[in-house]
């Protein structure tokens, strides 16, 4: 999986000000169809909720990982948000989230999408690339973190 192709810089948003994990949902929809404009970000967002309605998706230590299957869309893309107040996300641990990475894919999901989700996931819970993603203070430079931390451990994963 390369990073790069899977989360454009403008799908990245630092010192978000939302109100409710559903507010966050409705702006991380709006951010995951900036590369995708044929998709609308209301149907993203129904879908964001629905999936949440499944199960939290909540990684534990203030990280979510909302994830939807989208009908017409032909590769995997992603957002990235750092709040500024976390918000109450219904996690398994209590805790408040204030960073949120947000995927979308295709409808008929191949193996190697299960792979990358699962290797996203793992990715989200390294504690140096989220405390270096929580250090930051603009959107460029959470996706520079996100970027320069993520490299090395998703290649790492991919060979292991």
């Amino acid at each position: 999986m390369n990073l790069e192709s899977l989360i454009k810089p403008d799908s990245v948003l630092c010192n978000v000000s939302a109100r409710s994990k559903k507010h966050c949902l409705e702006i991380l929809s709006e951010l995951l169809t900036r590369s995708n404009p044929d998709i609308a970000s209301e149907e993203v967002f129904a879908k964001l909720v629905e999936r949440e309605r499944l199960g939290c998706t909540c990684l534990d230590k203030g990280i979510a990982f909302p994830h939807c299957r989208i009908s017409g869309l032909t590769t995997s893309c992603a957002a990235l948000m750092k709040l500024v107040e976390p918000v109450d996300f219904d996690s398994v641990d209590g805790e408040p989230v204030d960073l949120i990475f947000g995927l979308m894919v295709p409808e008929d999901l191949s193996v190697t999408d299960y792979s990358d989700i699962e290797s996203l996931s793992s990715l989200l819970r390294d504690r140096t690339l989220c405390a270096s993603l929580r250090a930051t203070t603009n959107s460029k430079g959470l996706s520079d973190a996100l970027l320069t931390a993520g490299i090395t451990p998703i290649e790492k994963l991919k060979t292991a």
